[in-house]
Parts: C-alpha cells; sequence; structure tokens
C-alpha cells in the first residue's frame, strides 16, 4: 500500500498533483491524502463522486467486475488529466476504458500477473453555458439520453474482461484542445452498437491534447451555427487549439436553390474565425454513405470542401475518398462496417477513426506529434479484419437511429 502513491507518481505524465484535483484510492486501506471509495459508495451530487448505479463490484487492493463499471465525479468545466491505476494479481485482467459518453481513451490494456500499472488520459468536460450569457441549445434527445455529455461531471467507464481499478488521480491540464463539430457520424453516440469516427478519436493520442467533440446528430454547419455550437467552441479556443469541421451528410438535404453556396460561405467564415483565434482549422470530407463504394452520394459536398481547403490554405482530411477505399477493401464484409446505410458499428467508426489519425499525419500537422506510439499507419485499403476485431461493449444499447442520413 506504501507504494501506491510511488507507483501514481512515477508516470511521466503526472508529476504533482494539483491542490484543485483529486486522488481517490479504491483499497480497504487508503494512503494519507487519499479519498477512500468503498465499492458500495453510490454518486450523488452532495458528496462529488462515486460509482453510479448497476456496478457490482468486488476485491479488496482495488475494484473489479464481472460487467462493465462507471465511475463518477462532480468536476467545472475543462480539461482533465485522469491517471488509472490497474492492478492484476490473476492475469486475467484486460481493461479498456471509455469517458463520458462512450469515448475510446485505453484499449484492452493488460499488465503483467501480481502487478499495477498506471496509465493516463486527458478528458474534456463540458457544460452548455457560454461566456458570454448564451448557451448550447440542445436537442431533446442531449437533454434525455444525452445528458453524460453535457453534465457537470466527468464519468469513467470501466470495461473488459474483468476490469479492474486501484487509484485515480484527476488533475486539471492546459493541454491543446482538437474540436470536433459535424454529424451523426463524427458525435458521441450514446448507445450500443451505433458509433461514430469523434468517439473513437482520443484512444489515438498521447496524453498532451484533448478531444473535446462537438459534433451532434442531425447538424448541418448552418443548424451547429443556429445552435450556438461553434459559438460555444469560439468562446473556449485559445492560441494552439484545433478544430475540425466535417458536414455534408445532412447539408446536401437542404432544399434552397443556393444551399451549396451558403455551405461554402459557412465554411469560409468558420476557418477565418478560428484562425482570428489562433487555432488551426482542418476540414474533413465526408465518409460515404454505405452505397458510396459504387457511386458518390454527397453530391457536390466532399469536393466543395477540398475547394476550400485549396483556397483558404487549409490542412484537409479527405475522408471521403480514403472511406471510398475502405469499403472497397472489405467486399463482402462491408455490411459489418456499418448499422444501416449511414451509420457506423464500433468496427466502422474505429477503422475512419483511423483513416483520420492517418489523414493527420499526411497533413503534416503538428498535431500529429502527439499520435500514440502504437499507431504505426493506416492504409484504407487494407484494413483490420473484421473477424480478429473486439471492443468491450458499454452498458447503454438502443435500437433507435441516429437523426440524419
Amino acid at each position: 500500500m506504501k507504494h501506491l502513491a510511488a507507483a501514481i507518481l512515477a508516470t511521466s505524465c503526472v508529476t504533482a498533483l494539483a491542490q484543485t484535483g483529486f486522488q481517490f484510492d479504491f483499497s480497504h486501506q487508503s494512503p494519507p491524502g487519499w479519498t477512500h471509495v468503498a465499492a458500495t459508495n453510490l454518486y450523488s451530487p452532495a458528496a462529488g463522486h462515486g460509482f453510479e448505479p448497476g456496478a457490482e463490484l468486488s476485491g479488496m487492493d482495488y475494484v473489479t467486475s464481472e460487467k462493465p463499471f462507471l465511475f463518477s465525479v462532480k468536476l467545472p468545466e475543462g480539461n482533465y488529466a485522469v491517471t488509472a491505476l490497474l492492478n492484476d494479481k490473476s492475469g486475467e485482467a484486460v481493461t479498456t476504458v471509455k469517458s463520458e459518453q462512450r469515448r475510446l481513451m485505453l484499449e484492452k490494456v493488460q499488465i503483467h500477473p501480481g502487478t499495477a500499472a498506471a496509465r493516463t488520459f486527458i478528458v474534456n468536460v463540458r457544460t452548455p453555458r457560454i461566456a458570454d450569457g448564451k448557451k448550447v441549445n440542445l436537442k431533446q434527445r442531449e437533454l434525455e439520453t444525452e445528458t453524460v455529455d453535457w453534465d457537470e461531471k466527468l464519468t469513467l467507464e470501466f470495461n473488459g474482461r474483468h476490469p479492474t481499478l486501484r487509484a485515480l488521480v484527476i488533475t486539471p491540464t492546459n493541454v491543446p484542445t482538437v474540436y470536433l463539430t459535424g454529424d451523426s457520424t463524427v458525435c458521441d453516440q450514446p448507445a450500443e452498437p451505433w458509433n461514430s469516427w469523434g468517439q473513437m478519436l482520443p484512444r489515438f493520442f498521447k496524453p498532451d491534447v484533448a478531444v473535446a467533440n462537438y459534433a451532434e446528430s442531425g447538424e448541418s454547419i448552418r443548424s451547429s451555427l443556429g445552435a450556438h455550437r461553434f459559438d460555444k467552441v469560439f468562446s473556449l479556443m485559445k492560441k494552439g487549439d484545433y478544430l475540425f469541421v466535417q458536414f455534408g451528410h445532412n447539408d446536401m438535404k437542404d432544399k434552397a436553390t443556393n444551399a451549396l453556396e451558403t455551405y461554402q460561405a459557412n465554411l469560409k467564415k468558420i476557418v477565418q474565425r478560428t484562425r482570428d483565434l489562433g487555432g488551426t482549422p482542418v476540414l474533413v470530407t465526408s465518409m460515404e454513405r454505405k452505397a458510396g463504394v459504387d457511386h458518390d452520394t454527397l453530391a457536390d459536398y466532399p469536393q466543395t470542401v477540398r475547394e476550400v481547403a485549396r483556397e483558404e490554405n487549409v490542412a484537409l482530411i479527405d475522408l471521403n475518398a480514403m472511406s471510398r477505399v475502405f469499403y472497397q477493401a472489405l467486399g463482402d464484409d462491408l455490411g459489418k462496417a456499418f448499422q444501416d446505410g449511414t451509420h457506423h458499428n464500433n468496427y466502422g467508426s474505429y477503422e475512419l477513426a483511423k483513416c483520420v489519425v492517418a489523414g493527420i499525419q499526411s497533413a503534416r500537422l503538428p498535431l500529429a506529434q502527439s499520435i500514440v506510439a502504437d499507431f504505426s499507419g493506416f492504409d484504407p485499403a487494407k484494413p483490420d479484419a473484421v473477424a480478429t476485431f473486439e471492443m468491450p461493449a458499454s452498458p447503454t444499447a438502443s435500437t433507435d437511429k441516429p437523426l440524419g442520413n
């Protein structure tokens, strides 16, 4: 037990414990200065921390379970460095960690039997409030089934085979933020089996950058501007941050005669505003729908994004082109990447996230320096085998389709 703090502090990403941070210990005897959390402690606003209902935990020197369990901490809006001390006595534990609304942070961490190891990642916590008194106009589903992305707490999901947790250190951090804006193919989908590349993306970054996903199902550029989603991002943006913009699936349904011209003009305004604030804009063409393996399904919208990127000298990730190569490579397995004609499952979104990460490298963005060491590049013509892909399912599932198609 006396080595607990030392094990946490030995990680390169946590060199000091901020006074505003938290130190939680889940063993039966906590070191001085640490907050003890028993397996029976459920979250309440008064306590400000605890396990979410449904946790079935056991263990003495750490907590573990045969099913996923969630732990929450009440925190102000911002970016947080989270260091989890994972313990394994038997060699059977393989822990995957997701945050907030199923954002993948750590994937299948397995450590040597009889040892503990610390892993650090960055989580963004947000609320709808905007500094100038406005707020994001949330959709009804965001107020009902997607509240975890907008509430005033950080929620962590521990999943996998016998997931374990010995201790947590949570501290505020001022790392650069990668803001994501877009539609249902980018956003944090709330329930299995639906998934989007934006919620897979954090897994591919070192703990020196945060991913803040402001995309939402059913959104177009125009509706996101009207709902103050961009106002919220711009109210927080600082020099060194990034803004990834991927729209098209819903924009192309606009029947106005000048819809494409308005889309193009809005893209340029967003690019300029990002630059004015010291951020780096990155334009992402929308991935094709399932039918896009054979023909274009997004009209002139991907090409318009390419033209704006060229005219404004903006970094471009051509996910539209990469997705077609990926779909063609899947052949008869194409359907195993989708949940319907537009939306993806864990496998499809994971592979598309890899396409985006490869695009960051190809665009030679400084952000590429923050890509994790175990990412060795990705060729969409040679995707990971569907048969061997595995992602632990989160507890919440739904047959309801995301908004938009």
